[in-house]
C-alpha cells in the first residue's frame, strides 16, 4: 500500500499551478475535489493532493511540467470505470472531463482524413465542460441501460421503482439435493394482454391460463423472436390498474412468482444440489419460452432505411473526440449525426456510423488499451480503429502520433498508451451499422445442466461469420434464488441474415428458456446490453480478472460450472467469442498470440462497501495470484479452491495475459507483461525512450524507473481502512 506522507499541496504550489493553466485546480478541502476524484470502484481511496482540470493539450503540458519540476506524480482520469484505481493514484489528478470536442467526417475522395493538426480543438475557444457535480450527474444518466431492452428490464426487475438496487448481503447461492427425475418449471409469461389475470400473486393454474381460462398463447418460441412490425394476437396495452409487468422492487422478482419449487435450503447447501425443475410441467411436455411484450425502445434511425436495408456510401467515417468524451456520449453523437447512404426507398437516406468500442460502455482510455466489443470480430479492437492521437509526453511536448509521425510511439501507445503519455484527442475510424439483430436468451443456472448449455454455445459459434458477436454469462442471484445463464448475440446486419444463428443458439433443450428477446434494434441501444445484465452500481467494490484462451474443452467447462456454483452473490463470469478481424492487425504492441485466442474470459465481481467478505476476492483474485502462506489461515478455509479457475483450470488453454483493457486491481507484474507476449522487450525500449523517469507510473506499467518489477500494491491507491482484507 502506498505510504501517505503529506496529502496537501502548499499554498505556493497551488498558486503556481493555478497560474500556469486556464483550467481550475481543486485542493482536497475544496467542495469539488470529491466530485472530481471519485471513481466507479468504491474500493479505492485517493491520496491526491489536488485535481487539475485542463481545457486543452497546452494545459496538460503545463501540468506535466509542474509535476516533473516538483517531483509529483500525475494520474489521468478520463471518465471510465477505474476498476484498478490508477486514475486517482497520483499526487495530481489530471481530470480531462473538459476535453469534449467531437466531430464526424466522411473520408476525402482519396480515402484520407483531416489531421488533428489541422483541426482547431473546441476547447481552445472557451471554458466548456461540466462542473464536478454536473459530471457526476451525467455519469448517473449515462449508466441507465434500460434502453438496451425494455423487455429484459421488466423481466429482471419489473418497471423501475426506487429501492430495487438497495444493498444486499453477500451469500453463496442456495441449493438442495437434486432428485433423479422431476418435472420442469414453467417459463414466466410476460403478457401484453391487458385482460390477462396473471400477476405476481397468481397460482400456477392461473399462470397457465389467459383471462378466458385457456392457456396463455406463446408469441415466440426457442426458434423465433418477436416481430416488431406484426401486432400480437392479443391486445397490447398496459396492465390493469394495480398490476405491473415484472415484480416490483426486487431485481430478481421474477423468481418470486408462486410455484411449487421446493423451499430454499439452508445457506450452507451448495448451488449444484438445488432442483430447478420442480415446476408443474413434466419434462417431456415443453411449450418453449413465452414472451408477448413487443415493446422495444425507439430506434433512432431512418425507418425507410431500415425497411429497405440502406447501404452506406462510405466504407467508414472518421470521428474526432476529446479525451473527456465517454463511449456512450460518442455513440450517441454518431447515431445522431448520420452520414448519407442510398436505398431503393429513395434519396435522403442516412446511416449511423460507430467506432468499435468495448461491449460495456467505458471511458476514452479504451482507445489506448485494447477495447473488445460487438464490432471487434468485424472491424478489430478499439485500438485498431485509431488513425491519429494527440498526446502530451513526459517532457511536456505536445505531439501528433500516427503511422508516419513517431512510428515507434504509434506502435506502442495502441495497447500501452497510458504508460507513455497523456492522450488529449483521438481520431478513429467509425463503421456503418444500419441495424443489428441482437438480444438475450435467459435460462436458470443449474450445475447439472449448465455444462451442456456452454458446450452447445461453443459448438454453435464455431466457424461463425465475423458479423456475429456472442457471449454467455453466468450471473448470480440473491439468497434462496437460482442464478441465471444469459446467452447474448449480436449479428451486425438485419434479422433475415442473423436469424439462422438465433435458431442454432436457441435450439438447446436442456432447460426451459425463460426469455428470448432477440430482435432488430439500433446499435446505440445494443451497446447497453452487457451493462444491463451486469446491473453495476457506482460506489460498490469492484474486482475483475480476465484471460484469453485458445479453446474451450469439455473438462474446463465442467470445472468452471463447479467453481461458479460456489461463488458469492455479485459475481458474473463471462465467455466471449473472440477471433475474426481481431487477428488481422499486427502493427501495434498487442501480439498475434493474444489476437489468435478463441475466447476472452472475465470474472466480474461487485459487492457493497459495507461488506468485508474475502470470498468476493477469493473467487477471482486467488484464481490468478498465488496466496502467501501467512494469508491462508484467515482468507479461506480451503486454499486449494482459490487457485482453481483462471490460474489452474484455464492454465492449459491460456494464451498469455488478457487484453490490456481487462487488467484490474492488484494485477501481478507477470500477468501484465504477459499481455504483450513477444512484444514486451520492444515495448520496454519505447518506454525508456519516451518516459525514462517513469513519470506515468500510475498506469498498468509493472516496472519502476530502473526497470525492476514492482508489487502492484505499492503503486496503487489504498483500500478503505475498514476493509481488513485489503483487496
Amino acid at each position: 500500500m502506498p505510504i501517505i506522507t503529506n496529502a496537501r499541496l502548499s499554498k505556493e504550489l497551488h498558486e503556481e499551478l493555478g497560474a500556469a493553466i486556464r483550467g481550475q485546480v481543486y485542493l482536497r478541502d475544496d467542495s469539488d475535489f470529491l466530485e472530481y476524484s471519485s471513481i466507479f470502484n468504491g474500493n479505492v481511496v485517493t491520496v491526491a493532493k489536488a485535481v487539475a482540470c485542463p481545457l486543452d493539450a497546452e494545459d496538460v503540458s503545463k501540468i506535466i511540467l509542474f509535476c516533473s519540476k516538483h517531483s509529483l506524480s500525475p494520474s489521468v482520469k478520463a471518465g471510465g470505470y477505474g476498476t484498478a484505481g490508477w486514475a486517482i493514484g497520483g499526487d495530481i489528478i489530471i481530470d480531462v472531463s473538459k476535453l469534449i470536442d467531437i466531430d464526424i467526417e466522411a473520408p476525402h475522395s482519396d480515402g484520407s482524413f483531416t489531421s488533428l493538426r489541422a483541426q482547431d480543438a473546441a476547447n481552445k475557444l472557451k471554458d466548456i465542460g461540466p462542473s464536478g457535480k454536473r459530471r457526476r450527474e451525467e455519469d448517473s444518466a449515462l449508466r441507465f441501460y434500460d434502453s438496451a431492452s425494455v423487455i429484459l428490464a421488466d423481466f429482471l426487475r419489473g418497471p423501475h421503482q426506487p429501492g430495487w438496487d438497495n444493498p444486499q448481503t453477500v451469500r453463496r447461492r442456495v441449493e438442495e439435493p437434486n432428485p433423479p427425475s422431476q418435472p420442469e418449471p414453467r417459463a414466466r409469461v410476460i403478457s401484453t394482454d391487458s385482460n390477462s389475470d396473471e400477476s405476481d400473486s397468481n397460482s400456477d393454474e392461473s399462470a397457465h391460463s389467459g383471462g378466458n381460462g385457456t392457456r396463455a398463447e406463446s408469441h415466440s418460441t426457442a426458434a423465433t423472436s418477436p416481430d416488431p412490425e406484426r401486432s400480437p394476437d392479443t391486445a397490447s396495452g398496459p396492465p390493469p390498474s394495480g398490476q405491473t409487468r415484472g415484480f416490483g422492487g426486487d431485481p430478481f422478482g421474477y423468481l418470486n412468482a408462486q410455484t411449487n419449487f421446493p423451499a430454499p435450503a439452508p445457506s450452507s447447501v451448495a448451488q449444484s444440489a438445488y432442483n430447478p425443475r420442480a415446476g408443474p410441467e413434466p419434462w417431456g411436455h415443453r411449450s418453449g419460452p413465452l414472451i408477448a411484450n413487443f415493446t422495444l425502445p425507439p430506434v433512432p434511425m431512418n425507418p425507410a432505411a431500415l425497411a429497405s436495408h440502406a447501404e452506406p456510401i462510405y466504407p467508414h467515417a472518421y470521428v474526432t473526440f476529446g479525451a473527456g468524451m465517454r463511449q456512450k456520449e460518442i455513440d450517441t453523437f454518431t447515431a445522431n449525426h448520420q452520414l448519407e447512404g442510398w436505398s431503393l426507398a429513395g434519396p435522403n437516406t442516412t446511416i449511423p456510423y460507430h467506432v468499435p468500442f468495448a461491449a460495456h460502455p467505458v471511458g476514452s482510455a479504451v482507445m489506448l488499451l485494447g477495447g473488445f466489443g460487438f464490432l471487434s470480430r468485424l472491424h478489430g479492437l478499439s485500438i485498431d480503429s485509431l488513425v491519429e492521437v494527440e498526446m502530451v509526453l513526459a517532457d511536456g511536448r505536445i505531439v501528433i502520433v500516427n503511422k508516419d509521425e513517431h512510428p515507434d510511439l504509434w506502435w506502442a501507445l495502441r495497447g500501452a498508451g497510458p504508460a507513455l503519455g497523456v492522450a488529449t484527442r483521438y481520431k478513429a475510424k467509425a463503421f456503418p451499422v444500419p441495424v443489428v439483430f441482437a438480444g438475450n436468451l435467459l435460462y436458470r443456472f443449474h450445475r447439472a445442466t449448465a455444462p451442456s448449455l456452454i458446450r452447445h454455445f461453443r459448438d454453435c459459434v464455431k466457424g461463425a461469420p465475423r458479423e456475429l458477436y456472442a457471449n454467455v454469462l453466468f450471473t448470480a442471484g440473491p439468497e434462496g434464488k437460482d442464478s441465471l445463464i444469459v446467452v447474448q448475440m449480436c449479428y451486425v446486419g438485419p434479422k433475415e441474415k442473423g436469424l439462422e444463428y438465433l435458431l442454432a443458439l436457441s435450439s438447446w433443450e436442456g432447460e426451459r428458456c425463460l426469455l428470448n428477446e432477440v430482435n432488430e434494434k439500433s446499435f446505440l441501444h445494443q451497446q447497453d446490453s452487457v451493462a444491463q445484465v451486469l446491473r453495476g452500481k457506482p460506489g460498490r467494490q469492484w474486482f475483475i480478472r480476465s484471460a484469453l484462451i485458445t479453446s474451450l474443452p469439455d473438462e474446463i467447462i465442467n470445472e468452471t460450472v463447479m467453481q461458479f456454483a460456489d461463488t458469492p452473490v455479485g459475481c458474473t463470469w463471462l465467455f466471449e467469442l473472440a477471433g475474426g478481424a481481431i487477428v488481422d492487425f499486427e502493427d501495434n504492441c498487442v501480439p498475434k498470440s493474444q489476437r489468435e485466442s478463441s475466447f476472452t474470459i472475465a470474472a466480474l465481481h461487485q459487492w457493497e462497501m459495507t461488506i468485508d467478505d474475502n470470498r468476493c476476492i477469493d473467487s477471482a483474485e486467488e484464481a490468478s495470484i498465488p496466496i502467501p502462506p501467512r494469508f491462508v489461515s484467515f482468507r479461506c478455509a480451503n486454499p486449494t479452491r482459490l487457485r482453481q479457475w483462471i490460474a489452474n483450470s484455464l492454465q492449459s488453454v491460456q494464451s498469455g495475459g488478457p487484453f490490456p483493457s481487462f487488467l484490474g486491481r492488484h494485477e501481478p507484474a507477470k500477468r501484465t507483461i504477459a499481455c504483450f507476449g513477444d512484444n514486451w522487450e520492444r515495448l520496454r525500449e519505447v518506454k525508456k525512450k519516451y518516459d525514462p523517469k517513469n513519470l506515468f507510473r500510475n498506469s498498468l506499467w509493472p516496472l519502476d524507473a530502473d526497470m525492476n518489477l514492482v508489487d502492484p500494491r505499492t503503486h496503487e491507491p489504498p483500500t478503505p481502512g475498514h476493509l481488513k482484507f485489503g483487496h
